[in-house]
């Protein structure tokens, strides 16, 4: 069987597991899988660490670094040397590091209630400044390729709100990445949140502030629940955005250019209880990709993509024991990943593994027609058992691992607690000789 409906959806707004102290000790910095023959290695040092959400970049332009989650701030790891140092302390909500200059961008709250600023810290000197005030309510979600443009939502008055005034600021995002503000762990079960969520019907902006005078720019205006937003890698004037939700209940993923113009639905759903989401952009910066499900019952799940320059359409099947809560695709868009998953906790099927998948595009030239969709398949390699084994413990699913590639294609990076506290890792993709 496929996955529950319930499965496709998941959310970061919860706490860390207790018993987290500097002081446990720490897993082994390396060891080769006994299974697949593939060397991991331990990327973070301290207990409760993590690697950030898949689709969210979290690595310098030139590839060398790589910021990662603390329970409260933010440290850095060279993907070169391994070495590691905290950059950014306190409680803060991490969003993304820049394209175009040695950046991560986070928000702080800014001691007004339910408003927050926009930080960012220079990843190789540590320096941080303050870029600009968002709006209340505000939350910011991706920064443009060329670092002018942030992107986010707000909700306008004071819909959902308490009734006593508030003395925190800004909350963090209402779904997605995992945050130092917040927890890593999902709840065992958000089917009604998500409904709730989805009924409210607050009043949303979709909006984006220059990150060079603060100017506001309203793109949007809706009673939908929006989330999810990512900026192209390579167009500063093209994002993607979430309508959140049960996937089953929406027509998910968006388009939008940054002067409002362009808004366009990406896949529209055709099935009654089909599904898409969890979307992400290749790093050509054109190519959007997401995972596409038939209803239970018809047995097929895809990565699908859409390119935004020749509308062209690609999915690539896998099966139930192959399927991965994320997957990502590689720099050089030859390749996917994905983090697996553990039938106990979101999955009806599924493997605990950490995969490598290998597209392979049917290249047979008897269709008749044009502008149909292209069709393949994964297949898939095992390179991280995520159960229990004689070297680590089982990992809890509840803690998502989030893989993806490095810029060199080296490794794949996932988060996960097989030792007890999380840490960050990586698994290199080539077998250890």
């Amino acid at each position: 069987m496929r996955p529950p409906l319930l499965s496709l959806f998941f959310l970061s707004a919860v706490s860390f597991p207790g018993g987290l102290t500097a002081g446990a000790d720490l897993p082994p910095k390396s060891w080769i899988d006994p299974d697949t023959g593939h060397r991991v290695v331990r990327l973070t040092d301290e207990p409760g660490s993590a690697s950030l959400y898949f689709n969210d970049n979290s690595v310098t332009p030139d590839g060398r670094k790589m910021v990662y989650l603390l329970p409260k701030g933010l440290g850095v790891v060279d993907l070169t040397t391994f070495a590691t140092r905290h950059i950014v302390e306190g409680s803060v909500q991490s969003i993304v590091a820049g394209r175009k200059n040695p950046t991560f961008y986070y928000a702080k709250p800014s001691g007004r209630p339910y408003t927050s600023e926009l930080w960012c810290v220079n990843v190789d000197t540590g320096e941080s400044r303050k870029v600009v005030d968002l709006p209340r309510r505000g939350s910011i979600f991706s920064i443009n390729a060329d670092e002018t443009l942030a992107a986010g939502v707000y909700v306008e008055g004071d819909a959902g709100l308490p009734p006593a005034s508030a003395k925190a600021s800004a909350p963090a995002k209402t779904s997605g990445p995992a945050t130092s503000q917040g927890g890593l762990y999902q709840g065992v079960s958000k089917e009604q949140m998500m409904a709730d969520r989805l009924a409210a019907r607050y009043p949303e902006v979709l909006f984006t502030v220059d990150l060079r005078d603060g100017a506001i720019k309203t793109l949007l205006r809706t009673t939908d629940w929006i989330d999810h937003i990512q900026f192209s890698p390579t167009d500063p004037t093209l994002f993607i955005y979430a309508h959140e939700g049960a996937w089953q209940k929406v027509d998910r993923l968006w388009s939008i250019r940054t002067d409002g113009t362009g808004n366009q639905l990406i896949h529209r759903r055709a099935l009654e209880n089909e599904t898409a989401g969890h979307e992400w952009w290749g790093a050509d910066g054109q190519t959007i990709y997401y995972q596409l499900h038939y209803p239970p019952g018809m047995e097929s799940s895809f990565v699908a993509s859409y390119n935004v320059v020749t509308a062209e359409r690609i999915w690539y099947h896998y099966t139930p024991d192959q399927i991965s809560i994320h997957h990502a695709s590689s720099p050089d868009g030859k390749l996917f990943c994905g983090d697996g998953g553990d039938p106990a906790v979101h999955l009806a099927d599924g493997s605990p593994w950490i995969f490598l998948y290998h597209p392979v595009l049917d290249r047979s030239n008897g269709t008749v027609g044009t502008n149909l969709i292209k069709g393949g398949y994964l297949r898939p390699e095992k390179l991280v058992n995520m159960a229990k084994t004689a070297i680590h413990g089982k990992h809890n699913y509840l803690l998502e691992p989030n893989a993806f590639f490095t810029p060199d294609q080296k490794y794949i990076v996932f988060r996960s607690d097989m030792f007890g506290p999380s840490y960050a890792f990586a698994v290199e993709v080539a077998k250890a000789n």
